[in-house]
């Protein structure tokens, strides 16, 4: 039987993922549901509970063994990490129904940790997307072996008017922070290079990539 990689993205709405400190440390974390079983997904897949399950238990096995369980912003295409692009550390999981929370914490010294904390702390939304390999049988998952969750940007609202996009995105604390994190990083660079020429050409409705 086949395996694919299997990316699934639960949108900011059902993630919930908020930013919190925890005590007696100045880490920030992000917690919130991380994958979701018995449901059809945007990929007209299903995941049966067991093997959500099986996938909590994989990571928290990771990290009883002291293994380090990256995430990246936003996800590739692939199984691997790419320590370019990694910006927190799953702590811990654990199940709530038919839901998989999650916690992981920033790495606030990487300048792609430094975009998702200046994006949360501004009042931005994220979603996650889980990466893994299985094979799909009918529209169910079988097999599943989970890789890591990633934290996914917020898909444009449909209605949002540009001069309120541009008045937020322009916001002095926002802004500062998403600089600093790509002065010295050229991955980080060149992401805001390519989101800043995608929000001029939805603006102007022009290619700019010439």
């Amino acid at each position: 039987m086949s395996r694919d990689v299997l990316i699934e993205t639960i949108t900011p709405n059902i993630a919930n993922v908020i930013i919190e400190s925890a005590e007696n440390t100045k880490s920030a974390y992000l917690s919130g549901i991380f994958m979701q079983a018995e449901i059809t997904n945007g990929n007209n897949r299903v995941y049966p509970l067991h093997e959500i399950s099986s996938a909590v238990n994989q990571i928290n096995e990771q990290i009883k063994r002291g293994e380090t369980v990256f995430g990246e912003l936003n996800h590739p295409d692939n199984l691997s990490i790419d320590l370019n692009n990694v910006s927190h550390i799953i702590t811990s999981m654990w199940m709530k129904g038919n839901d998989a929370y999650g916690k992981a914490r920033i790495i606030e010294d990487h300048p792609k940790g430094q975009i998702i904390k200046a994006i949360l702390k501004a009042g931005g939304k994220l979603g996650v997307s889980s990466r893994g390999s299985g094979s799909v049988v009918e529209g169910k998952v079988k097999g599943y072996e989970i890789t890591t969750v990633d934290v996914v940007a917020t898909p444009s609202a449909p209605n949002a008017k540009p001069e309120l996009v541009l008045e937020h995105a322009m916001s002095k604390d926002k802004i500062a922070h998403l600089a600093n994190a790509a002065i010295h990083d050229k991955a980080a660079q060149q992401y805001f290079y390519k989101e800043i020429t995608s929000f001029f050409e939805k603006l102007t409705g022009q290619n700019l990539k010439k």
